[in-house]
């Protein structure tokens, strides 16, 4: 596989020379002595060529292309479940007869494209909802009988509180929920509904790293990719139960996706799990590597935060504070600003909505610590 990649896509021929590897006669043990790529790391191949920073296959065939904050372009470039997501709505009890509400955005990002794919694979019925108009998806529920859910689950409970609103009984029956933490609480306040409520976990660029069985005890890894654990110092693969980067490789040589470095942190269980299955478990996820924080399921950079901020006349200082209340990310802007203008509030409101793509809330203040950070994750997890 490494091969053929390097064969066919110049920027991963010359990453591989630059660590000083041989694509004709590679082995996976020298894969530890190819650096982590990380999502940043694409983002400026991408700026420095573009579109897709040398690393599609002059040959390949984009069937979809993908933007991301960034922004970051992706390919989609196989057909059917590429994303390879079957397995793990498979493992959470997902059939043919299901009809699927998926909650995930149609515009732009690939998360609710990647789901359908996979609900077509297993034969299920999709109602492409997409995130708002719950209104419209509670009746949807109601009238089509809506078996099963994709999404976060914190949009879920939302569902869940705005059919009660309605006097609406919602009938799920079965839940995939990923792209955010799925702390106890909300998980037991999720199941008290829905009798089966699964969590899985995967990225944009790689789709599926991991699912729950019915042991409910981490997440089983796929057997068609290849996930490492790896130190955050020396980037070395672990074998040992210790804390690290997960790193991603996959085996589409037309837009290579080797030691991609997904930025969050998990760790080996150390036994074999009561289901029986031989695959190994992820013990979910432990946190963030680096300054990005997961917001409603999509990733927010600090350095997003200053090109949307940093140009705006009458803002002198700024940041951004994402907290949870009710089960749901919430942010707030914060300013400092001399004389401003009547307007600047609701100006910043829309250059975040349009630039961040989250509504927030916008707060004047007196004063911000001179050397803190933009983007400041106040959440807790329970």
């Amino acid at each position: 596989m490494v091969r053929e990649a390097a064969r066919r896509s110049p920027a991963f021929a010359a990453r591989l020379a630059e660590a000083g590897i041989d694509p004709a006669s590679v082995a996976t043990s020298d894969l530890d002595r190819l650096p982590i790529q990380s999502k940043d790391d694409v983002l400026a191949l991408q700026h420095a060529t573009p579109p897709f920073g040398g690393l599609l296959a002059d040959d390949a065939q984009p069937r979809r292309i993908f933007q991301s904050p960034g922004p970051l372009y992706e390919p989609e470039l196989t057909a059917g479940d590429g994303w390879r997501w079957a397995p793990a709505l498979s493992a959470a009890g997902f059939t043919a007869a299901d009809r699927v509400l998926i909650t995930f955005g149609f515009h732009l990002s690939p998360a609710g494209a990647m789901f359908e794919a996979a609900c077509a694979e297993i034969g299920a019925a999709v109602i492409p909802a997409g995130v708002g108009a719950k209104d419209l998806q509670v009746a949807a529920c109601r009238d089509l009988q809506i078996s099963a859910y994709i999404g976060t689950p914190s949009y879920l409970n939302a569902l869940l509180e705005a059919a009660d609103q309605e006097g609406v009984e919602l009938g799920i029956e079965r839940a995939f929920v990923t792209a955010e933490p799925l702390p106890p609480s909300l998980r037991d306040a999720l199941q008290a509904r829905v009798p089966v409520v699964r969590a899985g976990y995967g990225t944009a660029e790689t789709g599926h790293l991991g699912h729950e069985c019915d042991q409910v005890d981490g997440w089983h890894v796929p057997e068609d990719a290849l996930v490492q654990i790896c130190d955050i110092t020396t980037e070395v693969a672990r074998t040992d139960d210790g804390e690290g980067q997960l790193v991603v490789t996959l085996f589409e040589t037309g837009y290579p996706i080797v030691r991609f470095g997904t930025g969050d942190l998990s760790a080996w269980h150390d036994q074999p799990c009561p289901c029986g299955a031989a695959t190994p478990r992820l013990r979910g996820w432990m946190g963030r590597v680096g300054d990005a924080v997961k917001v409603r399921g999509m990733f927010l950079h600090p350095r997003q935060v200053s090109q949307v901020l940093a140009g705006i006349e009458g803002v002198a200082a700024f940041r951004v504070v994402v907290e949870r209340a009710d089960h749901r990310d919430q942010l707030r802007v914060e300013l400092v600003a001399g004389d401003a203008p009547a307007d600047l509030t609701d100006r910043v409101a829309t250059a975040v909505q349009d630039g961040l793509r989250f509504r927030a809330e916008v707060r004047l203040v007196d004063a911000l610590p001179d050397d803190g950070p933009v983007l400041v994750d106040g959440r807790t997890w329970d």
